[in-house]
């Protein structure tokens, strides 16, 4: 990988992103992709989008979601200590024993989610301690009481996990919001892919926001740029670590390949387009069963206005939704490839109807 790009991807995925919250990632992928493509706005909601051939035909949309689960300040007791709210599927028991950022409007203040030492616990609480309730757990910045917290923390400030970007051995990285900074990081490097010899195609790549809460800036940046054409860029589930179980989710292995996915969600004439791609181009890839909707940004680019041609690909990854998300920087790299390489194939008379 291009050194200017790995350092675009620790950079967006080292900065604070929880859903609602996706401004300062946005600012980061719009510097970057400004160099490569014709156009780059935002619209209402947040999504950044970025244009190359904006009168081309077809029009094909690209996007990867921004957001990062994470939580948000819900309350503060006398005692200074402070309690807060799911943002996005968050285990609970990942929580206890972390550092965590809460972010203000003042900067970023460190905190630690407390627990009773095991030397202190009944046998019943160490039992009950696999899987706390997240209103049993609070946040210790080391306040004196409530009025010195409300000095520098409001209700609502949204809070991440302080694990950043690193390198492991081979070609494996680990970070916290691979899920989905990576798929934003596929769609700027896609861009850039596609600057070289621009397509006949009108591109609008998206870094789109509200994911983990429901797909909500798919809704909208797929509505306002009304797409022949739609692909999602996520992670899905590798297979290849213990106590993984292929037979339910399927054999997916990091390294292998993007993932492209075949289903109710999916076009089967974009899907019978990707694996060409993919096979032409020498491009190694991996297949993955998905027989109803996707719960990525895939399903609600395919049920916009009358119907999207859609289709989706995932990039294997470890451990997901915890601050510890393992992913291969080749597999990142030839999901670009495959991306660019599909919208060379896609002409204006290209019929999508099964």
């Amino acid at each position: 990988m291009e050194q200017r790009s790995l350092n675009f991807l620790k950079e967006l995925t080292n900065t604070p992103s929880p859903s609602g919250f996706e401004q300062p990632a946005q600012a980061i992928w719009c510097k970057y992709v400004n160099h490569f493509v014709d156009e780059v706005k935002k619209d209402v909601h947040g999504n950044a989008i970025a244009v190359i051939n904006p009168r081309g035909r077809p029009k094909i949309m690209f996007c990867g979601h921004c957001d990062e689960i994470g939580l948000m300040v819900n309350y503060i007791d006398d005692k200074g200590y402070i309690y807060f709210r799911a943002i996005g599927g968050i285990d609970t028991a990942l929580l206890p024993g972390q550092r965590f950022y809460i972010h203000t409007k003042k900067g970023p203040i460190l905190g630690v989610v407390g627990k009773k030492a095991i030397h202190l616990m009944e046998e019943e609480e160490r039992k009950s301690a696999a899987m706390p309730k997240i209103h049993t757990l609070w946040l210790d910045i080391g306040a004196k009481d409530k009025k010195e917290v409300e000095k520098v923390i409001s209700i609502g400030d949204p809070i991440t996990n302080i694990a950043g970007f690193e390198r492991l051995k081979n070609d494996f990285v680990v970070a916290r919001g691979f899920d989905d900074k990576m798929g934003s990081f596929v769609v700027a490097e896609m861009l850039r892919l596609l600057s070289r010899k621009k397509p006949k195609a009108a591109i609008f790549g998206v870094s789109t926001v509200q994911e983990e809460i429901g797909a909500r800036g798919a809704k909208t940046s797929v509505y306002g740029i009304s797409p022949d054409v739609g692909i999602a860029i996520d992670v899905t589930h590798s297979t290849d670590y213990p106590d993984s179980n292929s037979k339910k989710t399927g054999e997916i292995k990091s390294g292998k390949g993007p993932v492209i996915s075949r289903g109710a969600n999916i076009n089967p004439v974009v899907f019978e387009k990707l694996v060409e791609t993919a096979r032409e181009e020498k491009i190694p890839y991996q297949i993955e069963a998905a027989p109803g909707a996707t719960g990525t940004d895939a399903n609600a680019i395919q049920l916009n206005k009358a119907g999207v041609a859609t289709g989706l690909i995932s990039v294997p990854n470890r451990y997901m939704h915890t601050p510890v998300e393992v992913i291969v920087l080749s597999d990142l790299e030839n999901a670009a490839k495959l991306l660019s390489g599909f919208t060379y194939r896609i002409k204006a008379d290209l019929c999508f109807i099964p």
